[in-house]
């Protein structure tokens, strides 16, 4: 028998009986579409979570001192300084991009008619670019102000809108702390949300460290950021800082410096188990597909065991009936396949279209390899039943009733 009529034979075959066909093909609809979303939110999922991460700085090493249960007049001179600052730039220049401290305060504020504790940090003009903050209106501190000791402050995007109504109506305003009037310059918010586990908090003023500095009691830089120029040197980098800090205070003051490579590794690990145990779980429902076909093919042998009988008898061979049923088995999974592929790349395509804020991008490695597993699984399903099939007995199968 020639393929093209093999063919035509197995597509009058199915049609015969459309809804059997359609349900068995259905499983495999099923299968393939898990298979493309399970690896489409799985590798979502981890872009997400890895973007969120690196939005706080994936080569951000974070460093300060560890006072434990001292008081603070009793280790100020441990504290991290502004000329350790300094001493991180300039020994590992050639390994880092910039360095910068943060010092933090409470002052009180009349807000909406009553006085209220903000958070006024004090840092420099590289610390926008270290904590990758964006810049929603006015402009940044910059190295005059820094220099100059300019009375100048910047708003999160709460305490603007809060304070003055809007972003745009807090820029030239003046804002009264520690006595002083300080022009407000802009507003600013974190790139990615830390829910106040960072200096930054929802209502949060910045200001010049040099000006700042006149005003507490002790030089506290807490923490000091340190923006490494290579990813793969984060964690050579997180200890020459320890080392230089260790180096210019007393023997035995304990300091901390981390970044955040270690919850990036676990993220990818995370998502990794996830991505596996999710595509387990989509391999189970198409084997339970293809044991579907095979059942069905089965059944489908003993209902047309005379029509296999009368074909050999007119001298169809062994192979032509293997070849028969086998393909039918194919065309049922291929079908059911594609239509799951079309299902699996339908629905993440039109998430944009009701969540504009959302990404997603399709696998193509998800879409080739739910097609070929459809394929295999007709084949491999499908050649028990076929060669059933194919080794029946003419004679016995003429006279089956």
């Amino acid at each position: 028998m020639h393929l093209g009529e093999a063919f035509r034979f197995s597509l009058h075959a199915l049609a015969s009986n459309k809804t059997r066909t359609a349900l068995t093909a259905l499983g495999l609809l099923i299968g393939n579409a898990s298979v493309i979303l399970v690896v489409t939110i799985s590798l979502t999922s981890r872009e997400y979570i890895l973007e969120q991460i690196s939005g706080v700085g994936s080569n951000l090493i974070t460093a300060y001192f560890d006072a434990g249960n001292r008081e603070a007049a009793t280790v100020a001179n441990d504290y991290v300084k502004f000329a350790d600052v300094e001493a991180v730039k300039t020994q590992l220049a050639p390994r880092i991009k910039t360095a910068t401290g943060v010092m933090s305060d409470f002052q009180a504020i009349v807000l909406e008619g009553k006085p209220h504790d903000v958070k006024v940090i004090g840092s420099d003009d590289q610390y926008a670019t270290v904590r990758r903050l964006v810049q929603l209106a006015g402009r940044p501190l910059n190295a005059s102000d820094v220099a100059l000791r300019h009375r100048v402050a910047l708003l999160t995007e709460l305490l603007a809108t809060r304070l003055y109504g809007s972003q745009s109506a807090a820029g030239g305003r003046t804002l009264k702390l520690y006595g002083l009037p300080f022009t407000v310059i802009g507003t600013f918010k974190e790139r990615t949300d830390t829910f106040g586990l960072s200096e930054l908090s929802r209502e949060t003023i910045l200001i010049p460290a040099t000006v700042m500095r006149y005003f507490a009691p002790y030089e506290r830089i807490d923490p000091m950021y340190v923006q490494a120029l290579r990813l793969e040197e984060v964690e050579d980098v997180t200890r020459q800082v320890r080392l230089i800090l260790e180096s210019r205070h007393r023997a035995g003051a304990n300091y901390y410096a981390g970044n955040l490579t270690g919850i990036l590794d676990a993220a990818k690990n995370i998502a990794l188990v996830l991505t596996i145990v999710l595509v387990l779980v989509a391999a189970i429902a198409l084997v339970i597909s293809g044991i579907g076909i095979m059942n069905i093919m089965l059944v489908t042998v003993t209902e047309r065991t005379r029509e296999i009988g009368l074909r050999m008898s007119v001298g169809a061979r062994r192979a032509d009936i293997l070849g028969q049923f086998l393909l039918e088995a194919v065309l049922i999974s291929v079908g059911g396949g594609l239509l799951g592929v079309a299902a699996g790349v339908a629905v993440p395509l039109s998430v944009p279209l009701f969540v504009a804020s959302i990404d997603i991008h399709v696998s193509r490695a998800s879409i080739v390899v739910a097609f070929a597993v459809s394929f295999l699984v007709g084949l491999g399903f499908g050649l028990l039943p076929a060669n059933r099939a194919a080794r029946l007995n003419p004679h016995d199968a003429l006279r089956y009733e």
